[in-house]
């Protein structure tokens, strides 16, 4: 049944993110007078659709993308003397370099504007605003044996400068040690009255395929629910109550817990907890769950940041959209940047089997998760489509920008090479995304 739900999201989702694409294209085309012979929603052998116009609307046999034909797209259709584009004015080669250069980023800037105006409508209906996030940048928890912990970092210190980033929030300090992956890196902490220099390098983690110190922000821990056959609904613990210590000892962040948990092998812990503001405590003993490694000890409550929710007016909601997606932007070139000098893994690229993986369990959380999926698939396909890689748009607005420089045409058996390249590129990408997706289903 899970498995038919995540194909009808993924399909849903996919489905508006080519529609959205294609008809940034096709506006543009036709704005510009080009002639267009088909809109297809997927590739391969037409299934269905209607003719309007000059234009047949598609439905075709592979779902996963689109395509809008324009003639004499192709440099070999212009070239033949009596090929669909030869001599026709409003072919698509027949139209100054700078009008098939909009026509060709028209499809990613849809996308764009898509992750723009869905983010704004969600967050004028509902943002979630981790408490303290936008506050001093303070370390909640140093993994064991970690870059960090190594460094000398302790929890309760505050990133007084990391990198060329002064007093920096913790979002601004995620961004930056994923950037500087496998490279040295400068940090100014503040601890008591005191400050401390040090030098780290971000060590790529192999789950994630980025870098990481080993180290979470300092936040509120808050209880989402609690399982009702567990240790903590048993002592009276809610929803919505702020868990401040165990044993005494100060929480700063859920991993805090989690790592406080397992040293304690099980054993009966005294909870200190908020409710209303008013102070309690509770004795509760950890259930085990798993073995090995992979051993752990839960209280039987979901646990989180504390959030609020709160409606934004429309321009703080347009300027919090854009500032998301420019930050989003800004990760997902450096992450590809670091995959190119190999300082990161593209391990934690997603294909097809991912995002449908992602569309269901997005849809299933309910509908503000499925549309901030939906912005950051939209956001991340505008982005992979203006790479400089043959066959995607990116590629098209370089070659018609080397031909704007050269002042003339790339020739013919130029453009074809360049297109197979592209092409071969793009299915091996495409068999190592799948593969990708594969391997991470596979137990071990």
């Amino acid at each position: 049944m899970i498995f038919f739900q995540n194909v009808w999201w993924v399909l849903v989702l996919l489905g508006i993110m080519i529609l959205i694409h294609e008809l940034g294209h096709y506006w543009a085309a036709r704005y510009f007078d080009v002639r267009v012979e088909a809109f297809s929603f997927g590739f391969g052998p037409r299934l269905f659709g209607f003719r309007r116009g000059e234009t047949d609307f598609r439905v075709s046999l592979v779902p996963f993308g689109g395509y809008v034909k324009m003639t004499g797209e192709q440099a070999a259709d212009e070239d033949a003397p009596d090929g669909p584009g030869a001599a026709d004015p409003r072919s698509f080669l027949a139209k100054p370099r700078w009008q098939r250069m909009i026509i060709a980023f028209a499809g990613p800037a849809m996308n764009i504007l898509l992750a723009l105006a869905l983010l704004t409508g969600l967050f004028l209906y509902r943002y979630p605003k981790i408490v303290g996030s936008d506050g001093p940048a303070v370390v909640g928890y140093v993994a064991k044996d970690s870059v960090a912990a190594k460094a000398g970092i302790l929890p309760g210190d505050r990133i007084a400068r990391f990198d060329d980033i002064a007093d920096p929030t913790w979002e601004d300090v995620v961004i930056a040690e994923v950037a500087a992956t496998n490279r040295p890196v400068p940090v100014v902490l503040a601890r008591g009255s005191g400050q401390l220099i040090v030098t780290v390098t971000p060590a790529l983690d192999e789950q994630n395929g980025v870098g990481s110190l080993g180290w979470t922000a300092q936040h509120e821990i808050q209880l989402g629910g609690v399982s009702p056959d567990m240790e903590a609904a048993r002592v009276g613990l809610r929803a919505g109550d702020l868990l401040v210590a165990l044993d005494g000892v100060a929480l700063r962040s859920t991993q805090m817990l989690l790592a406080l948990l397992k040293e304690g092998q099980g054993k009966p812990v005294e909870l200190t907890y908020s409710r209303n503001g008013e102070v309690r405590k509770a004795q509760v003993t950890p259930r085990a769950v798993g073995e090995g490694d992979a051993k752990r000890y839960m209280l039987g409550v979901q646990l989180s940041p504390r959030v609020t929710f709160v409606s934004l007016p429309f321009a703080e909601a347009l300027r919090e959209s854009a500032r998301q997606n420019y930050r989003s932007a800004g990760l997902i070139v450096q992450f590809l940047r670091g995959m190119v000098e190999r300082r990161m893994s593209p391990k934690n690229l997603e294909g097809p089997v991912g995002i449908a993986r992602l569309s269901g369990d997005a849809a299933r959380e309910g509908l503000a998760t499925f549309v901030g999926l939906m912005a950051a698939v939209s956001l991340n396909l505008a982005i992979f489509n203006l790479l400089p890689i043959p066959i995607l748009d990116g590629g098209t607005i370089l070659m018609l920008a080397i031909e704007i420089i050269m002042r003339r045409d790339l020739s013919l058996q130029v453009k074809e090479a360049v297109f197979k390249l592209g092409f071969v590129f793009l299915m091996m990408l495409v068999v190592f995304v799948l593969y990708n997706d594969i391997s991470k289903l596979l137990p071990g």
